[in-house]
């Protein structure tokens, strides 16, 4: 009977007969696992999409111009604290060049102050009188009583038609008090006491204390001018603060609040503190000022317990966190700023190389456990499978819990870390393998092939591993291939919980970690997602792979 009406004929043109050598068709057992296995869609499938992961893994990762810790940053317009005004409440000394006051007359003045007393007491019996010299400001003397009566005295009544209680007489200077009758002192001036702050106009611009003297007094008799060592000068005054000029040009300013940078290194100009309060007096909220460049920049203030915190909008580089995708970052950014791409190429590396390495562990110790105590059995196979029974009885997660705190504890590297997951993977996960591998090998090793084997005087670790286990190899592929999956499932868990690889090293179960919070799952799913796309193809994959290698070994399967 033929085919088609068609003879199947030799080279020779000759028919070829039934028992002919060249009509058999033969294929290795390799061979037709792999026919069988390659006609298995689902198989061909997982194959090519494991391929794809490690490309875009370990190729993809050394063509990525970024590493798995790089960190972006981007400029924003933020607001930042630019200055801090706080109203003057104590009192501010300048005093004479070589005159100390005594330590503790700042505490004292507050309460003669208080009491509107003119002369202060200090803890070791000095005196020193005060001269109210107007907006809460006081020149301060050191005195001694004297015996002279000085009522006479043409500075006495001048300084008495003024509010004053210093005068000089002839190239002395005296002070009295008239709160208990009239007491006269001599007096040395020490220094003087007011409520406000000066400002220099230029760094070259040294104040005196006669300047300062001279200035507060101008401002108490509210003058629009004053002279001070050989030069006059112009105030114009409002409310409580002062601009002084000389030769018309700005010289100083003078303000009842303190000024203070908040960036180190920044210069508050006075013409700074004039806008600043004026929009504080005219309570605006908010002011322009040109910066150094002449561009105008707009201050906000608000008042936080009585001081005034100005903030402005500034270019500032900040960390590019949660950037979207664009053509710099295809995926987008995380939480800290690293191309998620790069992450994820760098992740691939760690998660798959994890779950090889924890499948390799746990074939070779479940084959070689499994494999002795399958082939002598007795007392060998009791203690091997009670040593397995008690390999199960470990509960895995608290173990793992342990040494994840135990590593957080001595600060354990990303590195070490991967090493100790692959290993406790690797050591708890082996007893299934075991179990398989004994079931196997108790069944082979009675039949005739190893009766033959050990006739031939085959030492026994050759006849387990050489004839044994490789009877038992088409399982372990199955196991291996479908326990894949698992591991990584495993590894990824584990770097949710925060115990497996830390960062800056990434694997995809890490960057999935972003899923705690709540918000960045919402708003951010750019973040996670691709992760976990990731980690569910490739688990698919092993085992559609698993599946293709178990039917493929399947010697019932159809040719």
């Amino acid at each position: 009977m033929s085919m088609d009406n068609k003879k199947v004929e030799n080279s020779e043109g000759q028919p070829k007969k039934l028992d002919d050598a060249s009509r058999i068709k033969t294929l290795s057992p390799g061979m037709m696992v792999a026919k069988r296995f390659f006609r298995n869609k689902l198989a061909i499938v997982g194959l090519s999409i494991i391929v794809a992961m490690f490309l875009f893994a370990f190729v993809g990762g050394a063509v990525c111009p970024y590493s798995e810790s790089e960190v972006f940053y981007t400029k924003e317009q933020m607001s930042k604290k630019y200055a801090g005004v706080t109203e003057i409440k104590e009192f501010q000394y300048q005093n004479v060049d070589g005159v100390k006051l005594p330590k503790d007359v700042a505490s004292k003045m507050i309460l003669a102050t208080t009491k509107k007393s003119n002369i202060v007491e200090t803890r070791d019996g000095s005196l020193v009188g005060l001269d109210n010299v107007g907006n809460d400001s006081y020149v301060m003397f050191l005195i001694t009583k004297t015996e002279k009566k000085l009522d006479t005295a043409a500075g006495y009544k001048d300084a008495v038609d003024n509010n004053r209680h210093s005068f000089t007489e002839g190239n002395k200077t005296y002070f009295f008090d008239d709160a208990d009758g009239v007491v006269f002192y001599d007096a040395t001036e020490a220094a003087i006491a007011t409520k406000v702050s000066f400002t220099a106009y230029s760094d070259d611009i040294k104040f005196t204390y006669d300047f300062y003297r001279s200035a507060i007094i101008a401002m108490g008799k509210n003058e629009s001018t004053f002279e001070s060592e050989g030069k006059n000068y112009s105030v114009t005054q409002d409310g409580s603060s002062a601009l002084i000029s000389l030769d018309g040009k700005e010289y100083a300013f003078i303000s009842a609040n303190n000024f203070n940078a908040i960036e180190n290194g920044v210069f508050l100009s006075p013409a700074y503190k004039m806008a600043a309060i004026e929009a504080i007096n005219a309570d605006a909220g908010k002011f322009t000022f040109a910066d150094e460049n002449g561009k105008d920049v707009e201050y906000t203030y608000e008042n936080k317990n009585g001081q005034y915190v100005i903030s402005s909008f500034k270019s500032t580089q900040v960390i590019d966190k949660y950037a979207k995708p664009s053509s710099k970052h295809w995926v987008g950014t995380d939480g800290n700023g690293m191309d998620l791409l790069a992450r994820l190429m760098f992740g691939g590396r760690i998660s798959l190389l994890i779950g090889f390495v924890v499948i390799f562990l746990e074939v070779f110790i479940g084959m070689v456990i499994g494999g002795i105590a399958g082939f002598f059995g007795g007392w060998v196979d009791n203690v091997l499978m009670r040593l397995v029974d008690i390999i199960y009885c470990i509960p895995s997660m608290p173990l793992y819990l342990i040494l994840g705190s135990v590593m957080d504890y001595y600060h354990a590297s990303s590195t070490f870390r991967i090493y100790m997951l692959c290993i406790i993977m690797g050591v708890i996960g082996w007893v299934g393998i075991a179990r398989i591998v004994r079931g196997q090998i108790l069944s082979l090793r009675e039949q005739e092939f190893m009766i033959a084997a050990e006739a031939t005087g085959i030492s026994i670790p050759r006849r387990i591993f050489r004839h044994l286990v490789p009877n038992v190899m088409p399982q372990l592929i199955v196991f291996a291939s479908m326990g894949l999956g698992e591991v990584i499932l495993a590894e990824a868990t584990l770097s949710f919980l925060g115990m497996g690889v830390k960062y800056p090293s990434a694997s995809w179960g890490s960057i999935i970690n972003a899923v705690n919070d709540s918000f960045v799952m919402t708003n951010y799913p750019f973040v996670w997602l691709p992760a976990g796309i990731f980690i569910l193809l490739t688990v698919l994959a092993f085992n559609f792979i698993g599946d293709g290698l178990r039917d493929a070994f399947d010697p019932k399967m159809k040719r």
